[in-house]
């Protein structure tokens, strides 16, 4: 019976981010999806502890017999160890270096941020994932990107000689519920708190509206980003962090919110400006091009850095219910475009075709 394996490590990552939550999210849905005979497992590397069931629906994962580091660097230096099965699916350029003879290897690559914005990563990420998305360029099956922005990109920036298919992520509506010390008015902001995602722009903006609040949803990651210290030196000191939330905390946030800002400087395809979209929550975004092809229009755009352009938009959307009222039906209805079926189904399309 032939098998499909994915690569499920990121999901045991500090900060699993939003390719986490791709994975998380596709996985199963790949299992929903299966093709007649077709079964699907995951894999990762060996942790001191993991869990039996890291993702509802699939069995495993299956745990490989070394360390992360190790396979980091196996695979890095071009050792073609396969992780098993008949087809891979990597939801990140962590993958084999090729795939073997009559297997099919498909590596999402979720955007062009080690090129386009450098000096928003750390070094060693730059060169990590320059060096593996070219490799998976010239020797994968078939690359999955989000959006057709960073398909574009790519074919610029990167010697393409595979297939490229553009496969949308889904959007599940966050479900439940928690209690949170939350204020009465607030601008959220969701994702993993580091230079690229435009903290010091969307503090600087906020402060200047004035009569709001601001609400930040994520991990800390790299760069040493502290909001609070960031906001006091900018005059505003009504800063909630909430740090890394549940699916119910973060339905929690949503809920309550009155806006949710992505000041982002970069993004391959910007899972939260749909997840507030199907929550009911008008969005204002920047014009990074893909979080302009996946709101569609249906969110307020400004100019990426632009802290005065970004208190506008704010300003647009708190200030008129009828114009708030009308990017939640606009949003709503963008966001009923995107299925994780519709994803896993395209990711099975890519191997089925190649075998």
């Amino acid at each position: 019976m032939p098998e499909l394996v994915v690569l499920a490590e990121q999901l045991l990552a500090p900060v699993p981010g939003g390719t986490g939550r791709y994975t998380a999210e596709l996985l199963p849905a790949l299992a929903r999806t299966a093709p007649p005979g077709w079964t699907v497992s995951s894999v990762v590397a060996r942790h001191a502890e993991v869990s039996s069931a890291v993702v509802d629906g699939v069995e495993g994962p299956r745990v490989l017999p070394v360390p992360p580091r190790a396979l980091v660097g196996l695979w890095q230096l071009g050792v073609p160890w396969w992780p098993g099965g008949d087809a891979v699916h990597a939801p990140t350029p962590f993958a084999p270096p090729r795939p073997p003879a009559g297997k099919t290897l498909t590596v999402t690559v979720h955007d062009t941020v080690p090129w386009t914005h450098p000096e928003t990563l750390t070094a060693r990420g730059v060169s990590w994932h320059r060096s593996m998305i070219a490799r998976a360029a010239r020797r994968a099956s078939t690359l999955i990107v989000p959006t057709r922005a960073v398909a574009d990109e790519l074919a610029v920036l990167v010697d393409v000689t595979v297939p490229v298919r553009v496969v949308p992520h889904g959007v599940t509506v966050p479900q439940g519920s928690a209690v949170l010390d939350l204020p009465s008015k607030y601008v959220l902001a969701v994702g993993t708190i580091e230079p690229r995602k435009g903290i010091d722009v969307l503090v600087d903006a906020v402060a200047a509206v004035g009569d709001v609040a601001l609400v930040l949803a994520g991990q800390p990651g790299w760069g040493g980003i502290d909001p609070v210290a960031l906001a006091a030196s900018r005059g505003l000191t009504d800063v909630h962090v909430l740090g890394k939330v549940t699916d119910a905390e973060l339905a929690t946030a949503l809920r309550g919110a009155s806006v949710l800002a992505v000041p982002s400087l970069a993004e391959g395809f910007g899972l939260p400006v749909l997840e507030a979209m199907a929550s009911g929550v008008p969005v204002v975004h920047t014009d990074v091009p893909a979080l302009v092809e996946v709101a569609g229009g249906a969110g307020v755009v400004v100019p990426r850095g632009d802290a005065v352009a970004l208190a506008a938009g704010l300003r647009e959307v708190l200030g008129s219910p009828a114009r708030a009222a009308e990017l939640v039906r606009l949003g709503r209805d963008r966001a009923r475009e995107f299925t994780w079926r519709a994803a896993a189904e395209a990711v099975w399309a890519a191997h089925r075709k190649r075998t």
